[in-house]
This record gives structure tokens, C-alpha cells and sequence, in this order.
């Protein structure tokens, strides 16, 4: 099971998403209680590199947003809802083709009939501790290797696996002990939890 742990801020927090034996690591950019520079998040992604993805968080970004985070961050991945493909400019386009792209799908819109190969399902507002719609997840879950963000915590991560089965999981506000500042304990416990879940199948096959 893949497992992301995002709005990192702090150096505490990166150090304890790589020690949980997270796969990716999140930095957000976009305007929010853990938003953070780009500079910021070059800095804190330093000791990551290589052990996990680093991905940059976006949404409704502008052209030159995207080039500052490329030049100063160097994102592994660009996470960004799908629609924001059709503002940015040709050039920053053709840098993203060469760039893994994460596009977000929300449950407050349709799904296409053709998804990506990979996406992120979420609420129709990040961050805010909610559940997604997990039948309209599970639904996209057949059709493409998705993410699963929204309202995920310790308590409901492995619930919300059997019942989605995602390619992998995406957590935020739910390892946090104040908004924005993350839990090294619920962070353990998330990636520890979701990470079970791929175990006890394993074990039983």
C-alpha cells in the first residue's frame, strides 16, 4: 500500500514520515494553514530525497507558480486538480508532460469515462478532516491506480482500504494534533495501520 503523508511543515515531521516508512511526502503550495514557500520546502525535502517522492501540492496554480516551484523545489511529483491543465501556459505544459503528474478528481464532479492511469480522489475540500465519497471512490477505484485523500486517519484508514481498495492512501489534517502541525505518533500509527493491511493479506495467501 502506498502511503503519503502531506502539509509537512515542519523538520520533525518530515523526519518521522521517513522513519514511518512513508512513500511520499507532501509540501502545499496552494493557500492553506500549511501552505509553505517553495524555498521552505527545497529545504525541508532535502533529507527525503531519495527515500521518498517529493510532491508538490497545488491547486488553480498560475504559470509562473508552477515554474518557481519546478526551479527552486524539483518536485518528484506535481499534484493539482485536472481542470488546472487547461489554464497554465504551452511552455509550462510541455515541461509538465516530462513531469509525473498527479491530477485530483473531487466528488463533487462527474468522473470522466477515461481516467489517467493515476489519480488522486478527494473531497471537494482538501484539508478539512472530511471523508470522500468512498462509493464514488471504489467506483473510480476499478478503473485506475487511485489515491485515496479525505478525512483518513489511525482509526479509519484500514476501514476505508477494505472497503476502496486503493492503490494507495493520502493523509493530512488526520495525523495532526492542531491544524498544521503534525503528530510524529498519529503519523506512525496512520502509515503502520495502512500498511497492515497489505501484511495481513499477504499472510494469508
Amino acid at each position: 500500500m502506498f502511503v503519503k503523508i502531506c502539509g509537512l511543515t515542519h523538520e520533525e515531521s518530515v523526519a518521522a514520515a521517513l522513519d514511518a516508512g512513508a512513500d511520499a511526502i507532501g509540501f502545499v503550495f496552494a493557500p492553506s494553514v500549511r501552505q509553505i514557500s517553495p524555498l521552505d520546502a527545497a529545504r525541508l525535502a532535502a533529507p527525503a530525497r531519495g527515500r521518498a517522492l517529493c510532491v508538490a501540492v497545488t491547486r488553480h496554480p498560475t504559470s509562473a507558480q508552477i515554474e518557481e516551484i519546478f526551479e527552486i523545489f524539483a518536485p518528484d511529483w506535481l499534484q493539482t486538480d485536472h481542470t488546472d491543465m487547461t489554464s497554465l501556459s504551452p511552455d509550462v505544459l510541455e515541461r509538465l508532460l516530462s513531469a509525473r503528474v498527479l491530477p485530483v478528481y473531487r466528488e463533487s464532479e462527474s468522473l470522466p469515462a477515461e481516467l489517467p492511469a493515476r489519480v488522486l480522489f478527494e473531497g471537494a475540500v482538501s484539508g478539512v478532516g472530511r471523508t470522500a465519497n468512498w462509493a464514488m471512490a471504489r467506483a473510480a477505484a476499478r478503473r485506475t491506480q487511485l489515491l485515496l485523500a479525505g478525512g483518513l486517519n489511525p482509526e479509519n484508514v484500514v476501514e476505508a482500504i477494505r472497503h476502496v481498495q486503493p492503490w494507495g492512501v493520502d493523509v493530512s489534517s488526520g495525523v495532526e494534533s492542531a491544524p498544521g502541525k503534525k503528530s510524529a505518533k498519529k503519523i506512525h500509527q496512520f502509515v503502520s495501520a495502512a500498511k497492515s493491511v497489505i501484511d495481513t493479506a499477504a499472510a494469508a495467501i
